[in-house]
């Protein structure tokens, strides 16, 4: 076994010890392809408002662009595979549906806690396994790093249909991180892809978001909608969203590859917090600043700040069929906000 090989599996032995349940090795050039096919996306603004995507867009192209002294990207896969239905609250609109993997701790610091332990472990045994000086640079989504295809050209997975990666171990159920280097280290075989002819992802979308396989109009997506859009949600969404304030987990949970993913595996910093798991929009629209940032300490939708998680509950309000709820949307009414009480007037008008 020469010394890049002893390097690789010392690697995926600490990777594992750290929490990650993938870990696979690419050239750090191998998604060029997708540093295209973004910049198609963006040209037809299927981004949205997401302005901080085309700012970085040559950044975000190709790690080269980023840091062009990366040899090498080593791909990790941390678990949140929930232990029930994701899709489970659809029929009981009184409560709110957060994504699975908005329910437990922020996946930003867990994940980069584990991706930096694991870079200072690479410098530490490149060092003595090598005598090379090691640099390294960890990534985890919130730079302009491509983490879906870097981990398909190592090898923990494919980008589905739905555009997320699916392992076969772990389904749809993995938090990526990336870690740039200037070690040569021999690349895996990249993923080969396995939905077949399968459409379940595609076809389950409530608002009819994708626009054929691997093809996303984030303009449509409820994930976006309710997380990245900052205005009033379009009318022509709003029935559809149903009870879903926080992200969406229709097109991974219907996965057939899901079968064999295991909760067993999970980071148990992602395990649900009671009250995330199914909290009753009544309790949510009494949250004032205060309140809001109490419940949500620790969490990734403290991000989107109490106004639009606001949003997010009268549009679920207004949907919900329960008069009851009335009493909860009527504060918001006159709101300062005049997104937040334009939210409330049409979910007043539903009940009506």
């Amino acid at each position: 076994m020469d010394r890049s090989q002893s390097l690789k599996e010392a690697i995926r032995s600490q990777a594992e010890r750290l929490g990650f349940v993938a870990c696979g090795f690419a050239r750090a050039d191998s998604a060029g392809e997708a540093g295209l096919d973004l910049k198609r996306w963006l040209a037809a603004g299927h981004h949205g408002t997401m302005g901080w995507m085309e700012e970085r867009s040559e950044e975000r192209s190709s790690p080269l662009a980023l840091w062009p002294d990366a040899r090498s990207a080593i791909a990790l896969g941390m678990s949140y595979a929930p232990s029930t239905d994701p899709l489970s609250l659809a029929d009981q609109p009184s409560l709110g549906r957060i994504s699975a993997y908005a329910q437990g701790s922020d996946y930003h610091k867990t994940v980069k806690k584990g991706l930096k332990a694991l870079a200072r472990f690479i410098v530490e045994r490149a060092g003595a396994a090598t005598g090379e000086s090691a640099e390294l640079k960890v990534f985890v989504d919130t730079a302009p790093v491509m983490e879906k295809p870097l981990s398909a050209a190592a090898g923990i997975g494919w980008q589905g249909k739905h555009t997320n990666l699916v392992s076969r171990e772990h389904g749809s159920w993995l938090f990526l991180g990336i870690i740039l280097t200037s070690l040569e280290l021999e690349p895996d075989a990249p993923a080969s892809h396995h939905c077949g002819s399968c459409t379940r992802c595609l076809d389950i979308c409530p608002t009819q978001a994708f626009d054929g396989a691997h093809r996303i109009d984030a303009r449509r997506c409820i994930s976006y909608l309710t997380i990245e859009h900052s205005g009033p949600i379009p009318n022509e969404f709003r029935r559809a969203i149903g009870n879903r304030i926080y992200g969406c987990d229709d097109c991974l949970a219907a996965c057939p590859w899901n079968r064999f993913a295991t909760a067993a595996a999970a980071n148990k910093a992602f395990l649900p917090r009671a009250e995330l798991a199914a909290p009753r929009l009544g309790d949510l629209l009494a949250l004032d600043d205060a309140a809001f940032r109490e419940m949500f300490a620790g969490s990734p939708i403290k991000r989107i700040g109490r106004n639009r998680l606001i949003r997010n509950c009268l549009i679920a309000a207004g949907n919900s069929g329960d008069p009851g709820l009335a009493r909860d949307i009527e504060p918001h009414l006159a709101d300062a906000d005049p997104v937040v009480a334009e939210a409330a007037n049409w979910a007043m008008e539903q009940l009506a």
